[in-house]
């Protein structure tokens, strides 16, 4: 197979990436500044939410597009993926924003408040409205990550902790720089946007699927991760992460949180995360070159929705020599 090809990074866009040029019968190594992944990726923050339907209500037309085959692609590559849907809700005095998010959006149903009782049992008689994107789902990010990583290590794919510069190894062989944030000092235009989230414990909650509340002051999603246990978020805020979440976020998200449910009031706060998501300037991905490395990067807060995209993107490139839609 020749000199593997070297992929710094080992956060989504990296592993997912490694995975793409395995498949297609390259020799890979992979790099990352942590043995395994954890919360120095800001991936290990992630919702996880394969919405793409959704995403268009404020996303560029290639995100809802490039991301209509995640699930299919983490499914076949051996991640449980939950296809219940998305259910966006709204209370009565916010029914205008319902409204403008479904003339933006596609692939949904307005529903009225019997269906949401037999989607959500536990949302009954809370919500009279809301949009149901039943072709969309959600995965456990730190689930996919680890899947990933060992489908890798058992297909003989060297994962290596080093903190690496991915000029420098370009002397000796072709890399994929994958580091997300920290490769801002190659990539000019690279911003951090700021996410926080929440994960809570409420057993006295059963949801089964993606629930999107249409909140004035913070937008709210509620991942169910199983077993009482629910990823809140998120923030986005024009600003790179520092080491904590603020105290708005919080008294934001949790009472968004109460809202969708008075019983997230007496949740227990099991974790609470914060992380500078890659951006350009359009919000939108790249895969540019410079020399002997590909730099794949701007995933912004749908890195787990686009990441297969682009892996594909990448092995093409390299393998077909194929362009990128993307590549800029």
């Amino acid at each position: 197979m020749g000199r593997p090809v070297t992929i710094v990074g080992a956060g989504v866009a990296g592993l997912c990436v490694a995975r793409a040029l395995r498949d297609r019968g390259l020799a890979v190594r992979l790099l990352d500044r942590a043995e395994v992944p954890g919360p120095q990726a800001c991936s290990w923050w992630a919702g996880g939410m394969l919405a793409p339907h959704c995403e268009g209500e404020s996303a560029e037309e290639p995100v809802v597009r490039l991301g209509a085959d995640a699930a299919d692609w983490w499914a076949g590559h051996g991640i449980a993926v939950t296809r219940g849907g998305t259910l966006v809700l709204s209370q009565q005095r916010d029914r205008a924003d319902l409204r403008r998010f479904a003339r933006r959006t596609t692939h949904h149903d307005t529903i009225d408040a019997e269906a949401i009782a037999r989607l959500e049992p536990d949302l009954a008689g809370r919500f009279s409205q809301a949009l149901h994107f039943a072709q969309e789902g959600h995965l456990a990010p730190r689930a996919a990550l680890a899947t990933l990583r060992d489908g890798l290590l058992r297909d003989d794919v060297p994962i290596v902790r080093q903190d690496a510069d991915p000029d420098a190894l370009a002397r000796d062989a072709l890399v994929v720089d994958c580091r997300g944030y920290a490769a801002r000092d190659a990539l000019p235009g690279l911003r951090g946007v700021k996410g926080e989230m929440l994960i809570l414990r409420c057993p006295e909650i059963t949801l089964s699927r993606t629930v999107r509340l249409l909140h004035p002051r913070i937008p709210l999603y509620v991942v169910p991760r199983g077993d009482g246990i629910f990823m809140l978020g998120a923030t986005t805020l024009e600003t790179a992460a520092g080491a904590h979440v603020s105290a708005r976020a919080l008294l934001e998200l949790l009472g968004a949180g109460y809202a969708l449910h008075p019983a997230f009031a007496e949740a227990e706060v099991i974790e609470i995360g914060v992380d500078s998501r890659p951006a350009f300037p359009d919000n939108l991905p790249r895969i540019s070159r410079q020399g002997d490395v590909i730099r794949v990067n701007g995933l912004y807060r749908h890195g787990f929705l686009l990441a297969p995209a682009l892996a594909r993107m990448v092995a093409a490139y390299i393998c077909d020599n194929k362009e990128p839609e993307v590549m800029q």
